[in-house]
């Protein structure tokens, strides 16, 4: 499970959504389907129809993952911030209800207005 207290992941970039297929396809109920999939240097999320999946790289192997499902009906307010000339990367913070708030932080070739679209279709 995330720690909300310090739930971040950093320097994500646009994977194709067949990196993380496999990891997170079994958990998917009837009808779900991946949007889009960003992977950090170890972590990766995954935006679907239905929720947002983390997934937590640990261990030194790196075999053991903790995977944290995130309706987003559960998202009372999101925040972004675009990339400027002197810092490339936005970030986009997500407060949800009842448990708190996490960041993420994408990288310049990471279309942020567009999870925002996601997110909004989903929570408005």
């Amino acid at each position: 499970m995330i720690d909300f207290q310090n739930a971040g992941f950093f320097k994500l970039h646009p994977v194709k959504n067949e990196t993380f297929v496999q990891m997170v396809a079994p958990t998917f109920i009837t009808g779900e389907h991946i949007i889009s999939s960003y992977q950090g240097l170890r972590d990766g999320v995954v935006f679907t129809n239905k929720r947002i999946i983390t997934i937590n790289v640990q261990g030194m192997t790196g075999k053991k993952r903790d995977f944290t499902s995130l309706p987003y009906n559960k998202i009372q307010a999101y925040s972004i911030e675009t990339a400027g000339h002197f810092d490339w990367d936005s970030e986009l913070e997500l407060w949800f209800s009842g448990l708190g708030k996490i960041k993420l932080e994408f990288m310049a070739q990471s279309n942020v207005s567009e999870i925002c679209k996601i997110i909004s279709e989903h929570v408005l």
